[in-house]
């Protein structure tokens, strides 16, 4: 009797323990899928920065979009 009322609880505690840990995924411990896009404009010029690293765009197109990114950051909102 002792014996199963051990492997109950065991498994009782067991299933808590799931519910709680599947109820805190919510980025805390790093289990969810990253964005396709950086959110951030620093994002946005590493990734730029990275696709120039490749060969994927020429120093002309990298410095128009660099611009581009630059021109339209986000700043403080007027009042």
């Amino acid at each position: 009797m002792s014996l199963t009322t051990l492997i109950v609880w065991t498994l009782i505690v067991a299933a808590a323990a799931l519910v709680v840990r599947a109820l805190r995924r919510d980025g805390a411990d790093g289990h969810t899928a990253a964005a396709p896009y950086p959110a951030s404009d620093q994002g946005a010029e590493r990734l730029l920065a990275e696709r120039f690293a490749r060969g994927d765009i020429d120093d002309e197109e990298y410095g128009r979009r660099l611009a581009v990114l630059r021109s339209h950051a986000p700043g403080p909102t007027p009042l």
